[in-house]
């Protein structure tokens, strides 16, 4: 599914004890209130109007429904009166789906001449709604807050960042991910335990042989070929008359791609230790597919290939990258790899060039090469602590690389770290952050945070508020927390 297939139910809490009036003018406004947020054009998801809950029974239902419901990816609730919370008890223990918790009212402002006691009874959502946030916290019920009128730009946008994370969280609980071979030797980073992973965030990690990815190229026909060949012509520049070297990269991902689909896997990673049969290391063959909305991971980390693909299901502009060397006279981390960077990061149209790797003992491969745009984005590494995942997130500002670097034939970002780079390093370091990373342009750490809440692991912010000494006591009691928890 794509991420706009999604829906998001709205239900409106309530009682009987107002009387039939009453909850007809509740249905009407919070009618009104569904039809505005899908007019807005913020939200990324359908909202749907399901019902008034008004008892325990009728809470129940409606949660169960949605439990069993492929295109509900997520619950939106809005206590327009006063909705004992005793009554969704049961409904919230059995809710299996994200939970967003709308703290809003039908009006801007209080009407001087028009508020009476009838007025107070039908728009007690200052109360009513605090009444249901009882119950969340006293439950322990994980929960996104959003406060707020609904009709204010900043209310919707909030609304659909969550929409987003929690559309992601359907995705991950669904993603298969292929290993070609097994993880570069003595990494300690891109291990991890794949049975804690497909029990917290759903995905399936497994192997294939390189052998079987090199049996599938030998099966690409030349028309295939000529195919993705004139797809590359529309979509970059040719900086190359070496056109052997790309075709061979083409037949490279049209096999890729055709495992990864017959397989239902939407993320894969690779090693440059293990090609064997293999000419080259996929490289624009692994950036295109990047394009295209599939996970990489580079030296077999498939944690970050899955993080990849959850992140671009999020936020198009999102993709696998690595630290690799500083500037520390500016404060500036340059970020690459030895080819897989996604095109959608570019800044500009992409050139394609054939140039030796230095690594991997293969031929010279084809890769596409350009700078990162310049913006606002965060670098992201989910890494595993033992008993839990941790997922740390980073702010950064993305900005036109300083030099031109004519000899370093690769994708490259530049960026200034949050609070900056000697401090955002050492809490990186601090926190276990791993050196691969999902660097992303549209995913923020609101929705990364809301993502992590949803699928119940660890999340680290670092932003330009943070200290290393604070963020050291914060990571020691998380610990605690988390074992405790455990």
């Amino acid at each position: 599914m794509k991420i706009s297939d999604y829906e998001f139910w709205f239900v409106v809490g309530s009682q009987f004890l107002y009387g039939a009036e009453t909850l007809r003018q509740v249905e009407k406004n919070s009618r009104i209130l569904v039809d505005e947020l899908n007019a807005c054009g913020k939200l990324p998801c359908k909202v749907v109007y399901k019902d008034i809950v008004k008892t325990a029974d009728g809470a129940t239902g409606i949660v169960n429904e949605a439990n069993f419901s492929e295109d509900c990816a997520g619950i939106i609730t809005f206590c327009h009166t006063f909705s004992p919370s005793k009554m969704w008890i049961n409904a919230l223990s059995l809710l299996q789906k994200p939970w967003l918790h709308f703290h809003t009212q039908f009006n801007l402002t209080i009407p001087n001449d028009e508020i009476d006691m009838d007025y107070m009874n039908l728009h007690q959502s200052a109360h009513g709604d605090r009444e249901h946030g009882f119950i969340g916290a006293r439950m322990r019920k994980p929960r996104k807050i959003v406060v707020g009128y609904w009709k204010k730009p900043e209310v919707q946008e909030k609304i659909g960042k969550w929409m987003k994370s929690a559309a992601a969280a359907d995705f991950s609980r669904n993603l298969k991910v292929m290993r070609f071979g097994d993880n570069m030797r003595e990494v300690a980073v891109t291990e991890g335990d794949k049975v804690e992973v497909q029990m917290k965030l759903g995905w399936q990690v497994n192997t294939w042989p390189v052998g079987a990815l090199v049996e599938e190229m030998d099966l690409v026909t030349e028309a295939e070929t000529d195919a993705k060949m004139d797809e590359y012509r529309s979509l970059y520049d040719f900086a190359t008359d070496d056109m052997e070297t790309v075709r061979y990269q083409a037949k490279e991902e049209i096999a890729i791609r055709k495992m990864l689909d017959r397989e239902g896997c939407k993320a894969f990673s690779n090693t440059f230790q293990d090609l064997y049969g293999m000419k080259q290391l996929p490289g624009i063959a692994t950036q295109n597919l990047m394009r295209q909305g599939y996970g990489y991971g580079g030296e077999g980390d498939w944690k970050v290939a899955a993080l990849t693909a959850v992140m671009k299901f999020m936020g198009e502009r999102s993709a696998f990258m690595e630290d690799y060397t500083y500037d520390l006279e500016n404060g500036l981390s340059l970020g690459a790899h030895m080819l897989e960077v996604c095109p959608s990061l570019s800044d500009g149209k992409p050139r394609i060039e054939v140039h030796p790797l230095g690594i991997g003992d293969r031929e010279p491969p084809a890769r596409l090469v350009f700078e990162g745009r310049a913006g606002k984005g965060v670098v992201a590494s989910l890494v595993d602590m033992g008993g839990r995942l941790r997922l740390i997130v980073q702010d950064i500002e993305c900005i036109k690389p300083t030099q031109t670097m004519p000899n370093l034939p690769v994708a490259r970002v530049m960026w200034r770290p949050e609070p900056d780079l000697e401090t955002g390093a050492e809490c990186w370091i601090l926190a276990g952050g791993a050196h691969h990373t999902v660097l992303s342009y549209d995913c923020d750490a609101e929705m990364l945070r809301d993502f992590a809440r949803i699928m119940d692991i660890e999340f680290v912010h670092i932003d330009k508020d943070t200290k290393p000494e604070t963020l050291e006591k914060e990571l020691f009691f998380s610990d605690i927390a988390w074992k405790l928890k455990g």
